[in-house]
């Protein structure tokens, strides 16, 4: 089991650390969401000795490929290797509006050029090989001494890679270590979209399915009040048209398109209502707290090698909670 940060202070990252650590936790993942998603990485690193950090995900599109390669290379270093460097794409809006940063007529091509001009930077500092990354949206050939930070000792950094429909999977199947999967998803998704994109990738590029790590992030809820709130996160989502395909799989287009007019028309307090009881259990697990980790684990046995509860990660808040599903996955994984 891994475990997600909170929107929180750096201050709060050593405390939530080793608690997460104490918890048996391998894996603390950083959204980008209302803080920088690297920040808290040397805070781990500084107060715990076993638990990974990684980002979940770093928008790709609102970076360079060097400005990527270069902090993942220092937090490789600084974590002896516990570094994951997740990436997802975000969508056209944000990218556009909130970042400032141009979209890609590709999004699957030009992901797929960040990843490889990223490994051809750690290759030139790791092997001392000249830089050269041509494509078409990098042309990379310049790497004077004075900016080569040289060789680490962890230079093999996993990058895993986050979306929703089969574009995104089937390049991660091609050169990711790990595919983030969103929470809008259904067991019946993964197992007829998201799996065979992934196979299909790597069977492309010469690889096996299990050399990609899934990462699942559940929608969980234990009691009525995290149902609803369950209820609003799957609408928000659905209301996006890149992920309408998820509804599509389930004959609920047309919900999925209210849910758009109605995002748009910024009737958010309207969305949850279209969101029916048969849909919520349809994508999260709903469960008492005793049950809830063997009802996750009979959900994803199979489907999942990594799981992230959709929730923050906060111990003392709800430390029944998480010490049940740590206690409980630990027991039947």
């Amino acid at each position: 089991m891994d475990a997600a940060l909170p929107p929180c202070s750096l201050r709060e990252v050593p405390r939530l650390a080793r608690a997460a650590e104490e918890l048996g936790i391998h894996c603390l993942w950083s959204p980008e969401t209302q803080h920088d998603p690297f920040l808290p990485g040397p805070l781990v690193f500084e107060h715990t000795r076993r638990l990974a950090f990684g980002t979940a995900v770093a928008i790709a599109f609102a970076r360079s490929p060097a400005t990527l390669a270069y902090t993942a290379w220092d937090l490789a270093q600084a974590s002896s290797g516990r570094f994951i460097l997740g990436l997802g794409t975000q969508v056209r809006a944000h990218v556009e509006r909130r970042f400032g940063m141009p979209w890609p007529e590709s999004v699957v091509g030009k992901l797929r050029e960040q990843v490889l001009a990223m490994r051809a930077f750690w290759r030139c500092w790791q092997t001392g090989e000249p830089l050269r990354f041509e494509g078409r949206y990098y042309r990379l050939n310049l790497m004077s001494p004075f900016f080569n930070p040289g060789p680490v000792d962890h230079p093999d950094v996993p990058v895993y890679l986050a979306g929703v429909n089969t574009g995104l999977a089937r390049l991660a199947g091609e050169l990711a270590q790990g595919f983030h999967v969103h929470p809008l998803h259904s067991p019946d998704y993964l197992r007829k979209v998201v799996l065979p994109a992934l196979e299909t990738g790597a069977s492309r590029a010469g690889r096996r399915r299990s050399d990609v790590a899934v990462t699942v992030n559940a929608f969980v809820a234990t009691d009525d009040g995290e149902v609803e709130f369950v209820r609003s996160q799957i609408a928000f989502y659905a209301s996006t048209p890149s992920y309408r395909a998820v509804f599509a799989l389930h004959g609920w287009e047309e919900v999925a398109q209210r849910l758009s007019q109605l995002a748009s028309a910024r009737q958010w307090e309207a969305l949850p209502r279209l969101i029916t009881d048969e849909m919520v259990s349809a994508f999260a697990v709903v469960a008492d707290l005793s049950g809830l980790a063997e009802a996750l684990r009979a959900r994803y046995s199979g489907l999942a090698d990594r799981l992230v509860p959709y929730l923050p990660f906060d111990p003392d808040r709800r430390a029944d909670l998480w010490a049940a599903l740590a206690s409980g996955l630990a027991r039947t994984g």
